[in-house]
């Protein structure tokens, strides 16, 4: 190896270095700043459990606060979106995936700091919606940032985005090894060691920052010995079965308080203050329901803090009004209310089991567990996640067995069911589908129309047979498109079609008239599958008005579609 590939490629492992370091440490104390500041404001508005016993010599103020808070946040949030930001939503991790798998404009700084403020605003007022989402989107913010700066790095944008995300997730469950493997698993799609190194750098970065320099405290703490029994195992499993039908519920409730919301709300600004109402009436009887639910889910591992009438009771408002606030347009994740759902779900899974298998069991905790990854993985598609969120946050080998059994068994029901994930469902209705992976998706965002030529033997309407063989003699082609006086392709002519034709005759007489043709919004794999049977030199393409703009040659089609997909496997498959 020269010397000059020896400092090219020692400036390339240096930079992205320093670049994971870097994204890493921004987003993590980015991150830190958001969790306190959401307690903070918690705090202050009487949303916590701590506030609101501190405050329980006025119960007025408290119900007050109760009816006012969440319903002045959302409209506040709804405020900040309407005004602020471009795309008039959250910014959330389906943006971040989008901006790591395509080559397109990402959402501006601007937006991303108007839907991070949104967030902190919706968790901040107690609204039922999690922390997570707009914790990755705020790590891919970063990492979009770094991936605009001039380094001369290949795939530098999806590399930062991922870092970014990586170090996020890593300092929100103080898991480090889960962080890198959610960057993997949901944004980047793959495990190629160009991306592997620098995302595991950044999520380690996370990680220190987060646990060695300011020692944040873990999501939960348990405390668990073994699985007693080995028939225990088909429980896990049926309870996983169990958390993908809760899964799917969660789903369709989302869906169909977005459509609600759209028929019966029509000014976007107004909708989160209506479901802040709602959150307030209902957390006058359920103050579970209120903001993130930390303690609610740190309680539900604890015996006898709950009965089987009141966890069935939250589980339900949860599920009611978590849906509601995101499909309402509250800015929020989806993991956070999915894990206090899963969890208490799981509690109450382990408090009816004796009465319908009345055998020894290994205690609450680990069904509780369960049932927190079962769902979590189910709504977001993280399934290795969830597993290893489980194995660093408890350190014990027989918990995260019991946990992985349930996430499995949910996964291949929820995969099969939903989808992959929620973010796929939302990616997928605005036109980018990775259901049938990366290939098509990416496929999907190219334009055919990138390749087009003007290179083309066009022919009137007032032509004659004779004078458009001539042409095509002339021009060496083997086709001509014939247009009318404005320009509008009517037709299309083949030299071996009209070899033999009188010279007299009309040109628009022997024109085939149905025929494979693109349009301005054809992707590269539409036009694979457009030319399905395709027999021709080349395929016309018009604008909306079809008007002839060019051809596309059918080498062009496949060598579109041979550069796209020999990017991707590189990209997927780089060492350094």
């Amino acid at each position: 190896m020269d010397r000059g590939n020896v400092q090219k490629i020692t400036y390339q492992i240096g930079m992205v270095m320093v670049v994971a370091v870097a994204v890493g440490a921004i987003a993590s104390l980015a991150a830190i700043g958001f969790v306190d500041a959401v307690h903070y404001l918690n705090d202050r508005l009487l949303i916590s459990p701590y506030a609101r016993i501190l405050a329980e010599s006025q119960p007025g103020l408290v119900a007050v606060a109760t009816l006012v808070v969440p319903a002045g946040g959302g409209l506040v949030v709804g405020l900040i979106v309407h005004f602020l930001v471009r795309e008039k939503r959250g910014l959330a991790p389906p943006d971040a995936i989008l901006a790591a798998q395509t080559s397109g404009p990402a959402p501006g700084f601007r937006s991303g700091v108007a839907s991070t403020l949104a967030a902190l605003v919706s968790l901040g007022s107690g609204a039922s919606v999690g922390q997570y989402g707009p914790l990755v989107y705020l790590g891919a913010m970063f990492g979009n940032l770094a991936g605009g700066l001039r380094l001369n790095l290949r795939h530098q944008r999806s590399i930062a985005i991922a870092c970014g995300v990586a170090a996020a997730i890593s300092t929100a469950f103080n898991a480090p090894i889960a962080g890198l493997v959610f960057a993997h698993e949901v944004i980047l799609r793959h495990y190629s060691l160009r991306a592997f190194a620098p995302v595991t750098v950044a999520a380690a970065t996370g990680y220190i920052i987060a646990n060695v320099i300011f020692d944040r405290p873990a999501l939960f703490l348990v405390s668990f010995d073994r699985v007693e029994h080995s028939y225990e195992f088909v429980f896990f499993a049926l309870e996983g079965v169990l958390c993908a039908g809760l899964a799917w519920v969660f789903m369709v409730l989302l869906k169909f308080s977005n459509s609600l919301a759209r028929r019966h709300i029509a000014p976007l600004w107004a909708r989160p203050a209506v479901a802040g109402l709602a959150v307030g009436l209902v957390a006058l009887w359920i103050p579970e329901v209120l903001g993130i639910g930390q303690e609610t889910l740190r309680f539900a591992t604890i015996e006898g803090a709950f009965g089987i009438g009141e966890l069935a009771l939250i589980i339900a408002a949860k599920l009611v009004l978590t849906s509601v606030c995101v499909g309402f347009g509250f800015v929020g994740g989806v993991f956070s209310p999915a894990l206090l759902i899963g969890i208490l779900f799981g509690a109450f899974y382990g408090l009816v089991l004796p009465y319908v298998a009345p055998a020894p069991h290994s205690g609450l905790v680990v069904y509780a567990i369960c049932g927190m990854m079962a769902l979590a993985s189910s709504v977001i598609g993280a399934p290795l996640t969830t597993i290893l969120i489980v194995f660093e946050l408890t350190r014990s080998y027989d918990l995260t067995i019991a946990a992985m059994v349930s996430v499995v068994f949910a996964n291949l029901i929820s995969y099969r069911v939903i989808g992959r994930s929620l973010f796929d469902l939302q990616l997928r209705s605005r036109g980018f589908d990775l259901s049938l992976g990366r290939d098509k998706a990416i496929l999907e965002t190219h334009s055919i129309g990138d390749y087009l030529s003007k290179h083309v033997t066009t022919a009137t309407d007032r032509d004659t047979v004779g004078d458009v063989r001539q042409r095509l003699v002339d021009d060496h082609r083997s086709e001509a498109m014939v247009l009318n006086r404005n320009g509008k392709l009517l037709g299309v002519v083949r030299l071996q079609g009209i070899v033999n034709s009188n010279a007299d005759t009309p040109i628009l007489e022997t024109a085939i008239q149905s025929f494979t043709i693109f349009d301005e919004n054809t992707s590269v794999w539409e036009s694979m599958e457009l030319l399905r049977g395709f027999l021709g030199e080349a395929v016309p393409l018009v604008d909306r008005h079809g008007r002839l703009m060019g051809v596309v040659p059918e080498e062009a089609v496949i060598r579109a579609y041979l550069e796209i997909v020999h990017d991707l496997r590189e990209e997927e498959n780089e060492a350094a």
